[in-house]
């Protein structure tokens, strides 16, 4: 028998997870930030080429050697009781110079009291999602563009619905070594559904994003500029709680500009001492700001802050992420280097 909880869990879950494009696609998930490091610095970094190993689950292209043998983990408490993690692990293979990663995303929506259309109960029930990647990249000869790629498999229950799936991410990073200049560019969640929820196929999360960051000369500090879900514009929605009345009672709906278009398409991010034991980051998110924002109220929306710490073999990251005046996320990370 039909249930209305289950409706309206596929409506909240979409637009809890991601709300900007929420209910276009399923496996919505595939999207969110991979790591607390990502989170600090606005939520979208495709240009990292260095040890993190978890920033290959977002741009396979920047899977490199300075990866090998490091494992990651990292876990947060999302918004509306929604928990979610991920993992990493890279190996070097001949003379090091072939690099492969493998990664995971999971997340858990919770438990769910489930009803029938005329409201008696039908017990619990519970929704879950996750992706395992396999990822390799390599360099363009004689030229400083590297190219990658990864192939993911795809599982999700929805309560007694499931549905499996496989996607492709593929990425490219261009470096340039004396200026310390990177931009990137990947196409992810290009794939299909395997098995369907329910007979009907629905579309993966395509997504689009370029970047661009670069080390300062003088300052021990790395800028990003993000920007994402190219492969949509307009993106953006006119939110009726904004609309204003006269006072003959006619009513305007927001509007939305180029320039504020162009802006929820960016995100921005710095990082202070980002090659040392002890690291500062901070993020803002011009999208997640505008949408999330209370009229006549500040909220510091869009905002994030990290930091990250090396001991020994050990990195630990942490972060703290603003969405509105009513939750905001903390990320949790550790990278162990395992040689």
């Amino acid at each position: 028998m039909t249930k209305r909880i289950t409706v309206l869990f596929f409506i909240v879950s979409n637009i809890t997870v991601f709300a900007q494009l929420g209910g276009a696609s399923t496996y919505q998930f595939l999207n969110l930030v991979s790591s607390p490091r990502q989170a600090a610095l606005g939520g979208k970094v495709i240009t990292n080429f260095d040890y993190d190993v978890t920033g290959a689950l977002y741009n396979p292209a920047t899977i490199n050697p300075e990866m090998d043998n490091q494992l990651a983990l990292n876990y947060s408490s999302y918004l509306g009781g929604i928990s979610y993690g991920t993992g990493a692990y890279a190996y070097t293979w001949d003379r090091h110079v072939q690099t492969f990663h493998v990664g995971m995303t999971y997340i858990n929506y919770g438990e769910f009291d489930g009803y029938d259309e005329s409201g008696m109960p039908t017990g619990t029930f519970t929704g879950n999602e996750a992706a395992l990647s396999f990822g390799y990249s390599f360099k363009i000869p004689h030229s400083d563009f590297y190219v990658g790629a990864s192939a993911k498999l795809i599982t999700s229950k929805l309560e007694r619905y499931n549905s499996i799936g496989g996607a492709i991410d593929i990425g490219v990073i261009y470096i340039n070594e004396d200026l310390d200049f990177h931009a990137a560019l990947t196409v992810r969640n290009f794939g299909t559904q395997f098995t369907t929820y329910a007979g009907l196929n629905e579309k993966l999360p395509l997504e689009v994003n370029f970047g661009l960051s670069q080390t300062l000369q003088h300052v021990p500090l790395r800028w990003h500029l993000t920007f994402d879900n190219l492969q949509q514009w307009p993106i953006n929605f006119s939110n009726p709680a904004r609309a204003t009345t006269d006072l003959d009672g006619n009513q305007t709906q927001e509007k939305i500009g180029f320039l504020n278009e162009v802006m929820r398409h960016t995100i921005i991010g710095a990082e202070l001492f980002p090659d040392r034991g002890f690291s500062l980051r901070f993020g803002y998110n011009f999208r997640r700001a505008e949408e999330l924002r209370i009229v006549d109220e500040r909220n510091f929306s869009g905002l994030s802050f990290g930091m990250g710490i090396k001991l020994n073999k050990m990195r630990f990251s942490y972060t703290h992420a603003r969405y509105s005046g009513a939750s905001n996320t903390n990320f949790f990370g550790l990278q162990i280097d395992l040689r």
